[in-house]
């Protein structure tokens, strides 16, 4: 699992039919409890806002976390950070 800020939405007007209705943000990664410089697209499936920390998961992990292991996805939002403790 990652950690990341939201930092913007990727809006793309062509794209594979199984990604129709997802959301794409970018999201800038947080490491030991720091910004870097570090960013990556990640499907939302939470309704995150830009601003929102958020946990992110990789791999199939993703595609489970949306419940279609057929869609061709890498990143997911799975959750919306309430606060860290470090």
């Amino acid at each position: 699992m990652i950690i990341g800020r939201v930092y913007g939405s990727v809006v793309s007007t062509h794209k594979l039919e199984s990604l129709i209705g997802y959301k794409f943000m970018l999201v800038q990664c947080i490491e030991h409890n720091t910004l870097v410089n570090k960013f990556l697209v990640a499907v939302d499936g939470v309704g995150a806002g830009i601003g929102e920390d958020v946990i992110i998961t990789t791999g199939s992990g993703a595609r489970m976390a949306l419940g279609k292991p057929d869609v061709p996805v890498d990143a997911a939002i799975v959750g919306i950070l309430d606060e860290k403790q470090c």
